[in-house]
């Protein structure tokens, strides 16, 4: 029987110059990322659920449990003394820690889909490294990126630019094991994932392309089958393992999309491209976005390369 592969051991055998750092910075987030799987198993109970009553820089809802997860987070990487700055959903500005030697800038969400965490949902927490002090940087900086998503199991889904892998947690052991190696997502699969309550809002072109996915030919595999979480971790993951597409495009209300470019779409955007597929806000790739703005939005298409580019030609109207 081989023999588990730690998250620590997979980080240390990566090399590098950069990877006693990534060890560390990484080991620091997967602590905070046990401790939020513990607080969100028992969160009913201690009175965690529920909103604050105040609004954060985007003008969204703020539950109890994204401040106090932002807080464990932010603590977990102050410790590790590497981190010049860190960018949240949870705050307006750059956090700079007053012992960091200001090498790295960790940009993070630190739980993504909370709207699901009253009806006991599965939600993650989303990050970003990159080296420097600059917080605004392109996705094409990333030194890693990765995603904790706490559902039946916690599990953290990771790349260090080499590849993607998985590192369950096992309860016995309270360490993150490595049980998804070398990630790959189809070329093409048969699920889509969008907010379709939307749709009369979409450009036609996204209009077009979702009724595309619906239509019955056997030839091209269709209908698509629809899911849709409405965590992007939860619904990123999914289509990671299994192909197809994830959507948020643009609507009415939002003509520059929903999701965050740096704590959101960028480290996904790594990932899913460091597992052979394609981030596109339908028209340009994600990870070359130079951020204008701390908390800047895009519209996100991503997913496996084949389905993401066939979205993109429907907006683009070479296909109708």
């Amino acid at each position: 029987m081989t023999e588990p592969v730690s998250l620590d051991a997979h980080l240390r055998a990566a090399g590098g110059p950069a990877a006693a750092d990534l060890t560390v910075l990484v080991g620091a987030l997967a602590v905070a990322g046990k401790v939020i799987a513990r607080e969100l198993g028992r969160a009913a109970l201690a009175g965690q659920l529920g909103a604050t009553g105040d609004t954060n820089v985007q003008g969204e809802k703020v539950n109890k449990l994204d401040v106090w997860a932002n807080d464990v987070v932010v603590r977990a990487l102050e410790e590790t003394g590497l981190v010049g700055a860190l960018v949240s959903e949870e705050m307006a500005e750059p956090l700079r820690p007053a012992r960091a030697r200001g090498r790295y800038v960790v940009c993070f969400d630190p739980i993504d889909g909370s709207s699901n965490l009253d009806v006991n949902g599965t939600v993650g927490t989303i990050f970003s490294i990159r080296p420097g002090v600059e917080p605004t940087q392109p996705g094409t900086a990333q030194a890693a990126a990765g995603y904790i998503m706490y559902g039946p199991s916690t599990l953290m889904v990771l790349t260090t630019g080499a590849g993607v892998d998985g590192f369950t947690l096992d309860p016995t052991l309270g360490e993150f094991v490595r049980s998804h190696h070398r990630i790959r997502i189809p070329a093409r699969g048969r699920i889509y994932s969008v907010n379709e309550g939307n749709f009369s809002k979409w450009a036609r072109g996204v209009q077009r392309y979702i009724e595309y996915l619906r239509g019955a030919e056997v030839a091209t595999g269709r209908p698509y089958t629809a899911r849709y979480v409405g965590s992007l971790v939860a619904d990123v993951h999914r289509t990671l393992l299994e192909g197809g597409i994830y959507l948020y495009p643009a609507d009415a209300g939002k003509s520059e999309g929903k999701l965050r470019l740096q704590y959101e779409a960028a480290p996904m955007g790594m990932i899913v491209e460091q597992a052979g597929g394609k981030a596109s806000t339908g028209r340009e790739r994600i990870m070359t976005i130079q951020p204008a703005a701390l908390h800047q939005r895009v519209p996100l298409l991503i997913g496996s390369p084949e389905d993401v580019t066939l979205g993109e030609d429907f907006i683009a109207g070479r296909r109708r």
